[in-house]
């Protein structure tokens, strides 16, 4: 296993938008391996906070967790929870998300996301935080060609400002790296799902309009290929982040499987028992045709591999969103 079987415990964990989606999942799966957790969140209004309230809720119970509500574009907010939590290491994943919004809002993306991360590396070497891990996105692969995406394949051109914001994030961390020895893992996610997953993204968008008996958009004729990836195999990769020894490293998280949307909202009607009504739109011109993760290279520094099936992991999220994911 190589690298992997250097692993050591931190100390103290601070997780960024450990609110949202990603973040309140990551905060159980620490705590529940014996971590030490804080947590930062600003509840922002991307989309409703009281959904992030609520995951908020369900883990504040958790021994050996902390919240603090802060915002990364605030110093005082960083000083005053890494001056508490003394950690040994950072998980950023708060951000401003969305392809479509950062059309329609990129100075507000550009703020968060550049911004809040320089804030966040700033706010690191301060404290003396040991490494940093970065929430990046498989966005940044823009129109690539070449399948399955391998983190040192030419970019293509980028087709979102959120796209570019991310992969700015990976070039700030290179450069605190390189001039500051702040070690950083550079993670690009591929369309996570599952349990609390924000309302926007497709899986709990077309699981509500199915459930509502409303159409649902597709654009173009559905061949678009996606990496959906379960939360639980994503949570496998941040936290070996944490742990395994990193200098500077970008390291893909996918399922290593493309799937076309057509597909997979024939998945979704089969689950649910209920038709999807179709409303076909051209295509986006910021989308990408697909993603497709190559995990070779997080197998072989991480030990990373994904194990949740596709029709377990939709599942799984249906499960969740009978009990909890319905508006």
């Amino acid at each position: 296993m190589g690298a992997v079987a250097a692993r050591y415990t931190s100390a103290v964990i601070l997780v960024t938008g450990a609110a949202g989606f990603i973040g309140s999942n990551l905060v159980e799966r620490l705590v529940r391996e014996g971590e030490e957790v804080f947590g930062l969140d600003a509840y922002t209004d991307f989309y409703d906070p009281s959904m992030k309230r609520r995951n908020a809720a369900a883990i504040a119970h958790l021994k050996g967790f902390r919240m603090v509500e802060g915002d990364i574009l605030d110093p005082a907010a960083l000083d005053e929870c890494l001056g508490k939590a003394k950690a040994s290491a950072v998980v950023h994943l708060a951000a401003r998300p969305g392809v479509r919004q950062s059309l329609a809002n990129p100075l507000e993306t550009d703020r968060a996301n550049v911004e809040g991360t320089l804030r966040v590396l700033e706010a690191c070497l301060r404290h003396g935080v040991g490494r940093l891990v970065f929430a990046s996105s498989s966005s940044v692969y823009g129109g690539c060609e070449k399948v399955p995406f391998a983190e040192d394949d030419p970019l293509g051109p980028m087709r979102s400002p959120y796209a570019i914001t991310k992969r700015a994030g990976e070039i700030l961390c290179r450069q605190f790296f390189d001039t500051r020895g702040l070690p950083c893992a550079c993670l690009r996610f591929f369309t996570v799902y599952g349990q609390r997953q924000r309302p926007d993204l497709a899986l709990h968008k077309f699981a509500r309009l199915i459930a509502a008996r409303k159409p649902i958009p597709i654009y173009g004729d559905g061949s678009s290929e996606r990496d959906y990836t379960y939360i639980d195999d994503i949570l496998d990769g941040v936290v070996a982040a944490c742990r395994v020894p990193v200098s500077y490293e970008i390291l893909n998280l996918g399922s290593h499987r493309a799937v076309a949307v057509r597909d997979f909202l024939s998945l979704l009607e089969r689950q649910m028992g209920i038709p999807a009504i179709r409303l076909h739109e051209p295509d986006h011109p910021e989308d990408a045709v697909r993603t497709f993760a190559d995990v070779a290279k997080s197998k072989r520094v991480l030990g990373y591999e994904p194990k949740m099936p596709l029709e377990e992991g939709v599942r799984r999220f249906l499960d969740w969103f009978a009990r909890e994911g319905r508006p």
